[in-house]
């Protein structure tokens, strides 16, 4: 029993009268992956049962479908290529390939028609498409070591991914349950999805031993398809027949824990920035100040209050101010090139960088008797030494002084 493909040029011709029934799929949606062949046409039984595909029927296939001829549960034919195939019990099969080559053979030797008188005829047709659409979520979190953090963090992942069906005759055989006539991939997708979900988990860690942050998640879905694939594809290949084709992360969260080291980290991380921190304690007596006047019990009690806390902490809030405002001009906390690492480091360290010590002006020299001015103890010109002035010096009125003015006349010092 086969199937031999109809002549392209009888079809509109008077040949398809010859033809008892004609057969169709089902309607095949995106999420169908397994459906019947229903007659459009129906014509003489001559088995006398709805189940028998009579002989000299015409079956019809279109792109991106594969068709099987089942009889008594067991694969007879099958065909991958879309055309007009008429049914003849008397042909050895045609086993048309198509673009799957000689691996479907091999599939379908495994399982093929074993010789029983056929009982049973049926026409069904498998999705070739992309299957996509399939959802999944994570239902416990998924442990996520962040090298940024430092920290284990743990996330729940929730989207859609797609499968392939790469070997028909392998999936109808493994993953089709026996008397159903329609399929959709949610009837049997279960334990599918936790073995997705097994695959998912070994490749986000896979992300999280290649450093990527926690918060880029979301943006590897490409990366992720391919841990996925070399995860996946082997064992589905093998088994059942097909692998996956795409994945999409649509969104990711963080438990509560993990949510609260993040926003911790990230507050530090602001606050090391010490005009976002000056701003951050302005802020704080500012909103100190409003709360005091609205107090409930006078604004006068709300400021005598906050002038007690003042009183207490005023020292410590100004040190931290003062602190913020030297570190900001250190360039401690932003990037600044000019800045020396030991002024930084001293900062830091909780000391105020002191302003540069000028030196001291030099003397502005005197005079020698031959009229140069100089700086250095020895006149360039004549040589003479320049002359020392004594601590002490005699007035016109002979009187001995120490100071500028003589106590006894009131000349000044020559």
């Amino acid at each position: 029993m086969g199937i031999i493909k109809a002549i392209g040029q009888a079809i509109g011709g008077t040949f398809p009268d010859q033809w008892l029934e004609v057969i169709e799929p089902d309607n095949m949606g995106d999420q169908s992956v397994f459906v019947r062949g229903i007659k459009v046409r129906k014509g003489e039984n001559t088995k006398g049962t709805d189940n028998v595909v009579s002989n000299g029927s015409m079956i019809r296939v279109y792109d991106n479908q594969f068709m099987l001829l089942v009889d008594g549960g067991k694969v007879v034919d099958y065909t991958a290529e879309p055309g007009y195939y008429k049914v003849d019990n008397s042909s050895s099969p045609s086993l048309l390939n198509g673009e799957f080559g000689d691996t479907l053979k091999d599939a379908f030797n495994r399982i093929r028609f074993g010789g029983e008188n056929p009982r049973e005829q049926k026409v069904y047709y498998i999705n070739l498409q992309e299957i996509k659409g399939i959802k999944f979520g994570t239902r416990n979190p998924i442990n996520y070591f962040d090298s940024f953090y430092n920290a284990e963090l743990f996330l729940r992942a929730h989207g859609t991914y797609s499968i392939k069906i790469t070997n028909p005759l392998q999936f109808y055989a493994e993953a089709i349950p026996r008397n159903k006539d329609y399929v959709e991939i949610s009837e049997i997708n279960e334990q599918y999805v936790s073995e997705f979900l097994q695959a998912l988990q070994a490749a986000i860690n896979q992300l999280s031993a290649d450093g990527t942050r926690i918060s880029h998640v979301t943006s590897k879905a490409l990366e992720l398809g391919k841990y996925m694939a070399s995860i996946l594809d082997e064992d589905w290949n093998k088994m059942r027949g097909m692998e996956i084709q795409a994945v999409g992360i649509a969104s990711v969260s963080y438990d509560e824990k993990s949510q609260e080291l993040i926003n911790l980290r990230n507050e530090g991380a602001m606050l090391s920035d010490p005009t976002v921190r000056e701003g951050y304690v302005q802020a704080h007596m500012a909103r100190g100040l409003e709360a005091a006047g609205s107090n409930a019990n006078g604004a006068m009690n709300g400021f005598l209050g906050m002038g007690m806390g003042m009183n207490m902490g005023g020292n410590m809030v100004n040190q931290m101010s003062q602190t913020n405002m030297a570190m900001a001009q250190a360039g401690v906390g932003v990037q600044n090139p000019n800045v020396a690492p030991q002024a930084v480091a001293g900062v830091a360290a909780g000391v105020t960088p002191q302003a540069p010590v000028n030196p001291a002006p030099q003397a502005a020299g005197w005079t020698c008797e031959c009229g140069s001015v100089n700086t250095g103890k020895f006149c360039p010109e004549c040589g003479k030494a320049m002359p020392v002035v004594t601590a002490e010096w005699t007035c016109e009125c002979g009187s001995v002084n120490t100071g500028k003015f003589c106590p006894e006349c009131g000349k000044p010092r020559a």
